[in-house]
């Protein structure tokens, strides 16, 4: 920008746009001084290469206020897991589903793992029983994004949130 463009001959572009042309490098310049602004090489590759005539420290504050509200705008959503087993009560299973029900209002997804112990792996229609009353119970707020499977012990299925999390309450 400005002093540190070593080209013989540059296109300019003014700060609203329209192409003022080619013009030497100190003409552009001092074209730019005029307007109280920086001259600042957009293509440097080009032939000539293209300058713009612009306020740089505020294109810069714009440009760090564009990546800060990307960023808020990013929900930080995590995998949360709730383990389940298939002879639950029927207390424990409404304050678990209670907590994925919470979790996916956050717009987390959901791991639903059911935990087979001894011969329970035998009864795999235990698993998909409960895994059907989870999905029962959180319909409206979430999806199945990933089917009940059974892996070794486990029977895994992950939930999602059907729409966009609600802002957090301070």
């Amino acid at each position: 920008m400005n002093d540190q463009i070593r080209v013989r001959e540059v296109r300019l572009v003014g700060p609203d746009g329209n192409q003022l042309g080619i013009k030497p490098t100190p003409e552009a310049l001092q074209i730019a001084r005029a307007m109280d602004m920086d001259l600042v090489e957009v293509a440097p590759m080009a032939k000539p290469p293209v300058a713009k005539i612009m306020d740089y420290g505020k294109f810069k504050f714009d440009q760090a206020q564009r990546v800060r509200e990307q960023k808020r705008k990013a929900s930080a959503s995590q995998l949360k897991e709730m383990k389940y087993r298939p002879k639950i009560s029927q207390g424990d299973f409404d304050t678990k589903t209670r907590q994925v029900a919470k979790f996916l209002a956050e717009g987390h997804k959901v791991k639903v793992t059911i935990m087979f112990r001894g011969r329970e792996v035998f009864h795999p229609e235990l698993g998909q029983e409960i895994l059907t009353r989870v999905v029962e119970a959180v319909k409206g707020v979430a999806h199945v994004e990933v089917m009940p499977k059974l892996d070794g012990r486990n029977m895994v299925m992950v939930l999602a949130p059907d729409r966009r999390p609600a802002p957090a309450r301070a």
